[in-house]
């Protein structure tokens, strides 16, 4: 690995602020770094130092990196780097992580390399919500738009309830469910679920009839504007799509909770049926899902850079979702799993009181 070491001395040794993402893998940004500001906000839950031997090491700028093959247009590699002239972005392999440098927002590298070392840490990261309900920690994986913010809402509403996460999360293969405190998403549909957030002078958001197709459109133009930070977080101010909101400014950050033990595990997702329907799963089955629905629901910049990876052999795509198959797999091996089908004609409102009275039900009565 001749390029990795050279660039980490040279990052190592420049200003950075560090994250420490649960003592699993350490994440230093240096100064200066064009996404500096978005992986702040992102990363903040995890502000502080860490001795975790992994690490990835974020600037901005692209070190050459000589001799590269070529793959047609689409990048460049070497055995230990990785560089998308489209996004920008280079990754570089060392002995304990990655080195991720480029001109544009870097959250969408930081991601699934982040993801990758966590699998090497027998963790991996979910897209689910997730709360501590007296104890029990209830994992609820489901595909964008089904209403794990809103439900969250309605669960942290109860007594002795801990927000950990209402979209990315970590769970280890012990069983043990990891927060992920990072910025919420609340859209107009949220109006009757977080009616304090829409009081007084705020950002205009667009009407819901109008919110599907201003998604469409922020996902199409997603890969573009990444490239340029100052247009995305401007963009990413003023988008009637959605409103940034920190859980604790939510919920109090009493009510933030790091960690608790997997009780039941709750796929949540829409059909075209008129009543809903709850049915047992496999922890082979709900694994599978996990490790699915994370991937499909990264923004395709971060699928584009993995689908690299895996072609380039920097990260063998069978050896990661294998392994990350397994932790998850190991994660379940004593949680009971189910599939929650919830009719897609339902409210937010309505669907997320289906939930919270569900999954509630599930711990408290036993499955």
């Amino acid at each position: 690995m001749e390029a990795g070491p050279v660039i980490n001395q040279q990052i190592a040794s420049s200003p950075a602020v560090v994250f420490d993402v649960h003592g699993r893998v350490a994440i230093r940004v240096a100064h200066g770094t064009p996404g500096e500001a978005q992986l702040r906000d992102m990363l903040a839950p995890f502000l502080g130092p860490s001795t975790s031997p992994l690490q990835l090491d974020i600037s901005g700028g692209v070190s050459p990196v000589p001799s590269q093959s070529h793959a047609e247009d689409a990048y460049r590699y070497t055995d230990d780097s990785l560089f998308l002239p489209e996004d920008r972005v280079q990754v570089t392999r060392t002995d304990n992580g990655f080195v991720i440098e480029g001109a544009g927002e870097l959250l969408t590298a930081v991601v699934p390399l982040l993801d990758h070392l966590c699998i090497r840490q027998d963790t991996a990261m979910v897209h689910a919500a997730m709360v501590n309900y007296r104890g029990a920690g209830i994992l609820m994986p489901a595909w964008g738009g089904v209403g794990k913010t809103s439900t969250v809402a309605k669960l942290l509403a109860m007594p002795e309830v801990g927000f950990m996460a209402d979209d990315w999360g970590f769970i280890t293969a012990e069983g043990t469910l990891l927060s992920y405190a990072k910025p919420m998403f609340i859209k107009p549909h949220h109006r009757p679920i977080y009616p304090d957030l829409f009081q007084g002078v705020r950002k205009p958001l667009a009407p819901g009839w109008l919110t599907s197709t201003i998604s469409g459109v922020a996902t199409a133009v997603h890969p573009v504007i990444v490239r340029y930070p100052r247009t995305a977080a401007f963009t990413r101010r003023w988008s009637p799509e959605h409103r940034m909101v920190h859980p604790e400014q939510v919920f109090g950050a009493g009510k933030i909770v790091p960690r608790a033990p997997a009780r039941i595990a709750v796929f949540l997702e829409r059909f075209d049926g008129a009543e809903a329907r709850l049915e047992r799963r496999t922890e082979a089955w709900m694994a599978a899902r996990i490790v699915g629905n994370f991937h499909s629901e990264l923004p395709l910049v971060s699928r584009r850079l993995i689908e690299a990876l895996g072609a380039t052999g920097l990260v063998p795509l069978g050896e990661h979702f294998s392994a990350k198959t397994s932790v998850v797999t190991r994660a379940l091996g004593d949680v009971p799993c189910f599939v929650l089908r919830l009719p897609v004609a339902w409210s937010a409102d309505q669907t997320s009181d289906y939930v919270a009275g569900t999954v509630t039900s599930l711990v408290d009565g036993g499955p």
